[in-house]
């Protein structure tokens, strides 16, 4: 059955976002990538000074509780524009955090809308898979959240 899973996500990315889509599996991080170093810790660059506020990004799926899942994981982001402004889908731009940096926009594209990031079923090697999210608004503001992805054997 994992076997399929994986044939399934290959085949996904492989034929582009129309497969990715009607099957909701995308190959989101690969062994190679996994076996990457890790990256050095990037600092938190969202300053607050004046009375308007950039974009929200909430991780929803995985939580905090969320320890030792297995793969595939559902991977759901929600973004929040403030103060009238709209998201600028254009602008979003995922990151796996290793040394080099891995970018994953490309690969969950067909999973991206105004409103966030929902990947049904994304494949990911066992271990901690540290995740970058960006965002900015149509104000041009930005915002960002980090999170780990936690996958057991």
């Amino acid at each position: 059955m994992q076997v399929t899973g994986r044939i399934v996500g290959l085949l996904a990315v492989l034929a582009g976002p129309a497969l990715a889509q009607s099957t909701g599996h995308v190959v989101l991080i690969t062994e190679t990538e996994a076996g990457l170093p890790s990256a050095a810790a990037l600092p938190d660059m969202a300053f607050r000074a004046g009375v308007t506020r950039g974009p929200k990004v909430v991780v929803v799926v995985p939580t905090t509780n969320d320890v030792g899942g297995h793969s595939p994981v559902h991977v759901e982001v929600r973004f929040e524009a403030h103060g009238g402004a709209k998201i600028d889908p254009g602008s979003i731009k995922i990151t796996y955090l290793k040394n080099p940096v891995v970018d994953l926009t490309e690969r969950v594209k067909p999973f991206i809308g105004a409103g966030g990031l929902d990947v049904p079923a994304a494949e990911v090697p066992p271990g901690n898979h540290p995740i970058r999210v960006e965002v900015r608004d149509s104000d041009g503001r930005s915002g960002s959240a980090s999170f780990t992805l936690k996958i057991s054997q």
